[in-house]
Order: structure tokens, then sequence, then C-alpha cells
């Protein structure tokens, strides 16, 4: 994340002095809607979209997801940003192959030659229209979720009428608590500030840990978007978050619900897949020189997240 003034990258990370130490991530600055309607700015077309992302980011990896969970790989290709985010921001290991671009920041200024906003991912850009659709990963697994349906025959519906008010609960929830929690652990430069996350984190933890004792999945018996909101950042958590973000009070290893629920989404179809832990210990700890200024990068630990589960018993 960074910001664009004058064609200079700034980085945002650690810009905490005006809110007491606190981390507080700004809003998304596209927010374009793909729509299955006639008069539709962004119709859902096969071949017309293109996903930037990150393999490190959590944001990024909801969108990865559901292009999955969809089908949509066929339909919407993807471009993958190197693990290393420094002064230049993101850039790419090859140039890109819309435009032959070797930085994300270039993909902004793109769709809008005086951007100055925060520079992202995910990113969904129009071939068509040479925009940015949007940069918001929540709307994004929305689009991704519906709009393509008669695309890919694919109806599987992961925000359902029925359970939206649910679904829209625990994301009130975790994403402050949990999701942005974290970031909020590492990137506090005042001791209030970062025990004010971590009380709220591990709160939050152990509320879904009892949740999740007698309900399999967030909503109840069906997964939905939630589930896999949350699960973004649980797959990071014990490689990165408990050392590098200083969230440390227990493990997700140690919460034995939290953990058999971790391993079946991670050995849903296509989500292993989706997860690159090289990039993701990668990306942190030798991004985040404040945190870590050496930018070395450990070698472990050791994750089981292939073992077994028995989850379905909570059906």
């Amino acid at each position: 994340m960074g910001r664009l003034v004058e064609g200079v990258w700034h980085d945002q990370w650690y810009d905490t002095k005006s809110t007491g130490g606190k981390f507080v991530r700004e809003d998304a600055g596209f927010r374009g809607w793909i729509e299955n309607k006639p008069d539709a700015q962004f119709a859902p077309e096969s071949g017309r979209y293109h996903l930037y992302v990150s393999l490190a980011c959590p944001w990024a990896h909801r969108t990865l997801i559901f292009r999955e969970l969809k089908q949509l790989q066929e339909h919407i290709d993807v471009t993958i940003v190197c693990p290393d985010m420094m002064q230049d921001g993101w850039k790419f290991g090859i140039p890109e192959p819309l435009f032959g671009h070797t930085k994300m920041h270039q993909i902004y200024t793109e769709a809008k030659a005086d951007y100055t906003g925060r520079v992202t991912v995910p990113v969904l850009w129009d071939k068509k229209t040479h925009t940015i659709v949007s940069n918001e990963s929540s709307e994004i697994i929305r689009m991704f979720n519906s709009a393509f349906n008669d695309v890919t025959g694919n109806h599987d519906d992961y925000y359902p009428a029925a359970l939206r008010s649910v679904v829209d609960e625990w994301n009130d929830f975790i994403y402050p608590n949990i999701n942005n929690g974290v970031y909020r652990c590492g990137f506090a430069t005042t001791q209030d500030a970062y025990d004010d996350a971590y009380e709220s984190l591990f709160a939050a933890l152990d509320k879904v840990e009892h949740h999740l004792s007698v309900n399999r999945y967030l909503a109840g018996t069906q997964l939905t978007e939630a589930d896999w909101r949350l699960f973004t950042t649980l797959v990071r958590f014990d490689a990165v978050y408990v050392g590098h973000f200083k969230c440390n009070k227990k493990r997700i290893a140690d919460y034995p619900n939290l953990h058999n629920y971790l391993k079946e989404l991670y050995q849903y179809p296509g989500v292993k897949e989706t997860t690159d832990f090289y990039h993701i210990k990668r990306h942190y700890y030798f991004s985040h020189t404040m945190i870590n200024p050496t930018q070395v990068v450990p070698n472990g630990p050791e994750l089981d997240l292939d073992a077994s589960h028995d989850r379905a018993r909570l059906s």
C-alpha cells in the first residue's frame, strides 16, 4: 500500500503520527460494479477483465479464491506482482501483459493520469473501457459470486439472500477485529494502540472459536463469503502474524475448532493452489523494514494444514 504524489511514490504503511499510533486503513478509490444488465457500464463478458493480485496479500487472496470457486479461470486472466514491496510499491517480475508496465502504480495512472491515491491490490481491470473497475476486494468477490453465472454456468452462491444479514454481521465483526486487527497490532507505533488491537483481536478469535464448537461454518451449515474472508487471515496467522505482527497470545494451531476449520477450508478444491507461503513470508518479513530491519525471512513454522479434520459432524 502506498500513495503517488506528483509522480513520486510515498510509503503509507507507517503513517500513524496523526492517529495516536494506530494504524488506520484508507478506503479504496475505484468502486465500479459488473452487472448483468443491458445498460451496465461493466457487463459480464468472458475475456474482458484482468485481475492484478499479490499472492501475499490477504485481500487479493479473497479474489483468487472466488475466481476458483466460481470457475472463472478461463474467463478472467491474472497477473501476479512480486512479493517484495519496497520504495516503488508493488512491482512485476516481468512486464505485465496488457501494457508492458513494470510497476503497479502505472496501472492506476493508465486509468487516471493524475491519480494520487492509494496503490493497492487486488485491481480488476476492464480491457474494453480501459479503466479500473474496482480495487475493493470485498466488492470484487461479490461480483465474482453472481455476475458471471450465465457465463460460467456456475450458480453456487456464497452470499445467499436468506443468510445475508448473518453474513454481513460476521463480516462487520471480523474485519475490524481480525482481518484488519492483525495489521492494527503489527503497525501500531504506541503501546496503547498495540494493546487495544491485541485485546480486540484475541477476544474476537475466542468468540469465533466458541461459535465453531457448535457450528460448522460462520453462518451455520452453509459455507459463505464470511468464511472465505476469515480464511485468508487465518491461513497467514501462524506463518507471519504471530511473530512479525506480535499477535503471539495464541497460534491458530492452539484453537482446536479454528484450526480444524482452517484445515477444512484449505483443503477445499482449488484453495490450496491459491495459497503461496513463500510469497506470504517473503512479503511481510522482507518488505516491512520498520518492523524487521534485517529483512531476514524465517524458515518456519511447519504448518500441517493437509492433516485430517472432522468438521462434517457439525453439519
